[in-house]
């Protein structure tokens, strides 16, 4: 959650059998259960709601192997949906595993190289003059790099770019032209992210909402920022006043005639019959800390406030909603920062979290909004690492016996500062920070200039003493330049904000950029934030994945399958009989549905395993060419021999893996939305090609 707070600083119980099939549930021409030009049942089922939600940083995994999970500790959400469907827990992150990064991949099913954020929540962008500037990752759809530090960024790509410079095609528009209304409750980028941009962008610089946020900018948060509904055609919703139009200029296919609600001001009265203010799940008014009704912050988007607003929006006949709900390891009130595993407050926060789900469940299903006419589907992020000390006592369950630590918070981490001490390098730089640090030389250097391998192979010695521990760590694990990282889905069509290498640290560590010298500790312990992420990292890039609702088998937990969050999107697409105008980098998870979403399911099931290996940030391929990568940028063989024969062969492995990988995607696209079988042959042969070059790429990581 500090992460996403960074970024925008820079810019009752139910039961799980009475969710089951419900004679008589809800039609889509029923009353409040949504418009009837809404079109989203496939030819196998009568679908007609879509619920989306995503957690920042709630886990399945044990962190503490006494203290049940978080998933463990809300069993409203997970017998539902282990009773109902299927809960996926290997399923995996994009890199770097952030929450801009992952809800914009899974929204879209595309990874950071073709939406434009891989670097989250924030980033650094390469000015003329070699310097840089930070913008955040959050911003509207169609904004431009959202850097409110100056008044015109030298940068003018969209925040959200594709490979070829254009916005990202939205993820609400083939609901929308489908005839259904889309909810989005603060899910990234959705909605408007900030008082200053946004809302000039959508109402004009001289409208009264830009003066209200001029002259209140609380007030204008909560009327304005994190709530929307992206209407239809002739929808009814837009028709009751407030809305603005819905601009997307670059969607493929044109958006013309389209309309939104931006903010609570305009979407609360309307989805509630005139009221100021929608209720949570406890029945108590959402209002900001102020009193103001409306939205309250994004930090302060609990589950009881998130699903208050996707219940109130579903029915009042907004029949597909997109919803994030902020994590619950981090104190949300005063005084803030984080708990660890099994803490008093931890476990009453994720208490809250599972009555609210039970209140949820058990007002959609009194609307008749079930798993027999509603795909349900709900991920985390990605999951984070915990950084403390052992807890007390020893055997804690956190549930009958809580837990306390006397040491908890990452390991801050001064790259300046140890750079400086301990290798005597004072280039100049700046990082964007993180567990995943960005680094940008100052002045831009190519990837083979001497100051940029030199520092390289400086920051790769670089070590420090764990305060926690006591042992002396090397920060770094792995380094990924340029080369790497277009390999990771790294690099974007925007060359200003590619960094100059990225290192993916020790997941204990906190990498920042300070005084380069150690006059301050260099090395301390950051009590505020102890849970790390964007790493690669077994316990940060593997999460979960939840389905259920028409077309998803009843499997329980299911390990089985290797999927990452680029496969949400085609799978709900398949369900609902729905298709993007992209080919998007995901497939669908057909060995989670009923027979018949995808023709000759077997061959592409077999396909579709090794492409995810072959292409995903976090798969095989990925995994031996960091390695290599790594490998070479920490050589210093005469000539940089090393080096450069390495970088020859990841450059000519990114390429065929590219080539290889586009001729997968188009063939299970094809299969799955465009009615043209695999065949045995061809697929054998794709799959056979995709082994091929993890064979190679895993020869090169240990040569």
């Amino acid at each position: 959650m500090r992460s996403r707070m960074l970024g925008l600083a820079l810019a009752a119980g139910l039961g799980v059998g009475a969710l089951s099939a419900v004679p008589g549930s809800a039609t889509a021409d029923e009353p409040g259960k949504g418009p009837t030009s809404c079109q989203i049942s496939s030819a196998n089922h009568d679908l007609k709601h879509v619920i989306y939600l995503q957690f920042d940083n709630v886990h399945f995994t044990r962190d503490n192997p006494n203290v049940p999970s978080d998933l463990e500790q809300m069993p409203h959400l997970l017998s539902f949906l282990t009773g109902n469907g299927v809960l996926d827990d290997n399923h995996h992150t994009p890199l770097i595993a952030h929450t801009g990064n992952d809800i914009l991949t899974s929204l879209t099913g595309l990874y950071g190289d073709r939406h434009g954020q891989a670097v989250s929540n924030s980033y650094r962008y390469f000015n003329p003059d070699g310097t840089t500037n930070s913008a955040s990752s959050f911003a509207y759809w169609t904004d431009g790099v959202a850097d409110n530090s100056v008044p015109t960024p030298s940068d003018s790509s969209y925040t959200m770019v594709t490979r070829g410079g254009k916005n990202t095609p939205a993820p609400w528009v083939p609901f929308t032209r489908a005839g259904c209304d889309v909810g989005a409750v603060s899910a990234a980028n959705t909605i408007l992210e900030n008082t200053t941009v946004d809302i000039r962008k959508v109402f004009g610089a001289d409208s009264p909402e830009a003066a209200e946020a001029k002259a209140n900018p609380a007030k204008a948060q909560a009327d304005f920022v994190g709530i929307g509904v992206h209407c239809a055609q002739g929808s009814a919703l837009c028709a009751k006043g407030g809305a603005s139009a819905d601009l997307l200029p670059d969607e493929p296919g044109g958006y013309d005639g389209y309309q939104a609600l931006f903010g609570a001001r305009s979407v609360d009265p309307a989805i509630t019959g005139g009221s100021a203010a929608v209720n949570s799940t406890a029945g108590t008014p959402i209002t900001d800390p102020n009193g103001n009704p409306g939205f309250p912050g994004f930090d302060s988007m609990s589950a009881a406030n998130s699903l208050g607003y996707v219940a109130q929006m579903q029915e009042a006949g907004v029949p597909v909603t997109f919803a994030y709900i902020s994590d619950a390891h981090d104190r949300h009130v005063a005084p803030t920062g984080a708990y660890g595993p099994g803490e008093a407050g931890y476990v009453a926060q994720l208490k809250s979290y599972d009555d609210a789900f039970g209140a949820f469940f058990n007002r959609l299903a009194g609307d008749g909004i079930t798993t027999a006419n509603t795909l349900f589907v709900v991920t985390a992020d990605e999951n984070d690492h915990f950084v403390g000390g052992a807890p007390t006592p020893a055997d804690c369950d956190g549930v009958t016996v809580p837990c306390s630590y006397q040491q908890i918070g990452e390991v801050n981490a001064n790259a300046a500062g140890l750079l400086a001490t301990q290798q005597g390098v004072t280039t100049k730089f700046t990082v964007h920070a993180d567990s995943a640090p960005n680094f940008y030389l100052t002045g831009n250097p190519a990837q083979t200039d001497p100051s940029t391998r030199a520092f390289e192979r400086a920051w790769s010695k670089v070590t420090a003493v764990n305060p926690i521990t006591g042992r002396t760590d090397t920060v770094n694990a792995y380094e990924a330049d340029r080369t790497e990282m277009q390999i990771l889905h790294m690099v974007t069509a925007d060359p200003a904000r590619t960094p100059t290498f990225t290192s993916f640290a020790d997941p204990n560590y906190y990498v920042y950029a300070g005084a380069p010298n150690c006059n301050a500790a260099c090395v301390a312990l950051g009590p505020a934030f102890a849970w790390n992420h964007g790493d690669f990292a077994s316990d940060i890039d593997t999460t979960w994945l939840g389905m259920a609702g028409p077309g998803v088998r009843q499997l329980g937990v299911d390990g089985s399958v290797w999927s990452d969050h680029t496969d949400i999107r085609p799978t709900i697409l398949a369900l609902t009989g729905l298709r993007d105008d992209y080919t998007g980098d995901g497939r669908v998870l057909t060995e989670f549905l009923h027979p018949g979403y995808v023709a000759d399911t077997p061959h592409y099931q077999q396909l579709a395993t090794a492409y995810k290996q072959l292409n995903a940030g976090v798969g095989q391929f990925a995994a031996a060419t960091l390695a290599a990568s790594n490998r070479g940028m920490v050589s210093a063989s005469p000539g940089d021999a090393t080096y450069l024969a390495t970088e020859a062969q990841l450059t000519a492995l990114g390429a065929a893996r590219d080539a290889l990988a586009a001729r997968i995607a188009d063939a299970l696209d094809s299969a799955a939305f465009g009615g043209h079988p695999l065949r045995g042959a061809e697929a054998m042969q794709l799959t056979c090609a995709a082994k091929a070059l993890i064979a190679a790429a895993k020869a090169l990581a240990t040569s």
